[in-house]
């Protein structure tokens, strides 16, 4: 039976251990579904990552493999950068000299007999992989400025000062996303982290939709001496999607 990848969400989330030095990491979430559209629920496959250069048939910058089981909904959910690598470093990709594009390939039955699925265009998100690095130039004045990190310890809804920065969050604690929520276009972004043990829960008010679920919620729970890190983007008028929980 031939399978078919729908891709749900492709965007990066990045994940760094507290006190080790650890690689940066690509949160991935896919829905698999059969040649009848039927989803492909509670399924062991494999996936096969792999990083063009340039174009979509580019240099292939990274690869690696991941056998991962989609759950009761057909979705198979898994960070780019920890399977297991065969060509190039994940941690070692220079992110300013793309563009790059993902290929994913899927063998369904768990083997090594992989197809070719599809091919995405890694876009303006990505590339926060290198701003973790790289200053960012302030238009028109010719200087440079960084992201800023916001301390979250209480509950409270989204402010204009959150956004395109990072939430650390040390406590038990939601952030509301309002409904009309202006300051933050379509495509701006927020870091989320919950620090040392800290839960940081995202909630949907009325009217507005997590990951395409009207009201919906996510959650980071952190353990201690760790960090559990997301990230959170807005799609369109009350909508948003965030990965990482």
């Amino acid at each position: 039976m031939k399978f078919s990848l729908t891709i749900l969400l492709l965007f990066v989330t990045f994940t760094f251990k507290v006190f080790a030095q650890a690689p940066e990491k690509m949160s991935y979430q896919a829905i698999i579904r059969n040649q009848n559209n039927d989803l492909a629920a509670n399924s062991r496959i494999s996936l096969r990552v792999i990083v063009h250069q340039g174009t979509a048939t580019g240099t292939t910058v990274y690869q690696e493999t991941h056998s991962p089981t989609t759950n009761n909904n057909g979705l198979v959910s898994l960070e780019i950068g920890t399977g297991t690598a065969s060509t190039g470093t994940f941690s070692a990709i220079a992110w300013d000299k793309g563009p790059y594009f993902i290929e994913t390939q899927v063998d369904a039955n768990g083997g090594t007999n992989y197809n070719i699925m599809g091919t995405t265009q890694l876009l303006s998100v990505p590339y926060a992989l290198h701003a973790k690095t790289a200053e960012r130039l302030v238009s028109g004045t010719g200087g440079a400025t960084r992201a800023a990190i916001i301390s979250f310890t209480s509950s409270r809804n989204i402010t204009a000062t959150d956004v395109n920065n990072t939430l650390e969050c040390t406590g038990t604690a939601t952030l509301t996303l309002t409904s009309d929520f202006g300051s933050m276009a379509t495509g701006d972004t927020i870091n989320l982290e919950a620090h040392n043990g800290a839960v940081l829960t995202i909630q949907a008010s009325s009217g507005v939709s997590i990951n395409y679920n009207s009201g919906g919620s996510a959650k980071f729970t952190s353990t201690a001496g760790n960090v559990r890190f997301g990230f959170l983007r807005k799609i369109g008028t009350n909508a948003y999607i965030i990965s990482g929980q």
